[in-house]
């Protein structure tokens, strides 16, 4: 018995070849169409680049020496650490926080699906560098903090100034700000999700909370992933914002160097070579997770670069 595997297997797929012609004559040879166009056009972009790339190494006035010296510094690695581990400690919460957004969205509580549309709207109206201001200087609108009955006496109070320091600042800021876009994203994957599923797990006698942790959200990585890697890149890159809250992020430590030693076009170089490579590495982690949730769907991934290479 065959199976479905077996029925779907390369060798199944091929057609059959061509019977040669009972009187004996010779079929014409099939000769694949020259595309010179391609290899005028591909060449023509490999000495572009060519060029390109030989002003860059070649000119003096990048000071590559100077990118080699600062490269790995410690205070260009703290730098680092401390950019990955915001874009990391943002990118969880927000997807945290936007889960329970996205659920809202779509709530069937009108009250609870405007005040998450208001969220989302307000926060993806106004500009990144604004709300981080806006949150670096709460201390003039809200000098004190507290905890008590809601209109009534506080228990318990706490001087903003001494809460709110640069980092936690420019975490409440990201975080906030990636939570109206990470909501959408989720919102989105799970509207791609064939209704029909949701049916046939309210047939099965599923509850409304196990249908969408088992049914539909497994289904929804599939529209999810891709654009939730983007936003992983672009906090990382984002990031680099928050060196206007002297946050000691990577932007701001090379910043700090270059006051000093005024060698500023080789500074911001270490900065970009390193953005670039821990953009690499996550493009390729999101490129394989694409993969694993794409299992079993009718369109496969195309096979990466690399591995047209090998």
């Amino acid at each position: 018995m065959a199976t479905p595997s077996d029925v779907t297997s390369p060798s199944l797929l091929k057609p059959p070849a061509a019977a040669p012609p009972s009187d004996g004559t010779e079929l014409p040879r099939i000769v694949p169409r020259r595309h010179l166009g391609r290899w005028i056009a591909a060449a023509v972009a490999l000495l572009v680049l060519a060029m390109v790339l030989n002003s860059v190494v070649r000119n003096d006035a990048f000071q590559w020496q100077v990118v080699g010296q600062y490269f790995t510094t410690a205070a260009v690695l703290d730098g680092l650490l401390l950019t990955l581990w915001l874009t990391a400690a943002v990118m969880v919460l927000a997807f945290l926080l936007g889960t329970g957004i996205a659920v809202l969205r779509l709530s069937a509580n009108p009250v609870l699906r405007t005040l998450s549309w208001g969220y989302v709207w307000i926060f993806r109206s106004t500009p990144l560098l604004v709300q981080l201001l806006f949150w670096f200087n709460i201390g003039a609108l809200y000098p004190t903090l507290g905890v008590g009955v809601p209109f009534g006496p506080e228990f318990v109070t706490v001087k903003t100034v001494n809460l709110l320091g640069p980092t936690l600042t420019a975490l409440i800021g990201l975080t906030l700000h990636e939570t109206a876009y990470a909501a959408e994203v989720i919102r989105g994957g799970i509207l791609s999700v064939d209704a029909g599923q949701t049916e046939a797990a309210q047939a099965l006698g599923l509850g409304r909370w196990r249908t969408l942790r088992r049914i539909v959200v497994p289904q929804a990585m599939r529209s999810i992933v891709p654009t939730a890697g983007n936003m992983l890149i672009g906090t990382l890159k984002g990031t680099s914002i928050v060196s206007v809250l002297a946050v000691h992020d990577l932007l701001f430590s090379v910043q700090l160097i270059y006051n000093r030693t005024y060698q500023v076009i080789p500074l911001l170089l270490v900065a970009t070579v390193w953005y670039i490579a821990v953009t690499s590495v996550l493009s390729v982690g999101q490129y394989h997770v694409e993969r694993y949730y794409g299992r079993g769907a009718a369109r496969a991934l195309a096979p990466s670069p690399l591995a047209r290479l090998g």
